[in-house]
C-alpha cells in the first residue's frame, strides 16, 4: 500500500493548497492523502517518503505536476 502525504506549513496558511491537492488526488486518481501540518514554509507531496511535487520559489505545484508525480511513482512501484 502506498502512503501519500501532503506536508504543509500551518503557520503560513498553506492548508488551502494542501486540501485542494488532496481533493485533486481523490477525485482524479481515487487516492486518499494524509495532510501533515508542519512549519518553515514547507509544502510537498510524498509517496512512500519520496518527494514527487513541492513548492518552489516560483509557487505551488500545478495540478498536472501533482497528478503526474503521484501516479508516476505509484505506477513505477507496481512494475518493480
Amino acid at each position: 500500500m502506498n502512503e501519500i502525504v501532503i506536508n504543509y506549513c500551518k503557520p503560513c496558511g498553506y492548508i488551502k493548497q494542501a486540501t485542494k491537492a488532496a481533493e485533486l488526488l481523490k477525485n482524479e486518481l481515487g487516492i486518499e492523502a494524509e495532510l501533515m501540518p508542519g512549519k518553515g514554509g514547507i509544502f510537498n507531496i510524498t509517496v512512500n517518503g519520496e518527494i514527487v511535487a513541492k513548492r518552489t520559489r516560483y509557487g505551488f505545484p500545478q495540478d498536472e505536476e501533482i497528478l503526474k508525480g503521484v501516479s508516476g511513482k505509484i505506477n513505477n512501484q507496481k512494475n518493480l
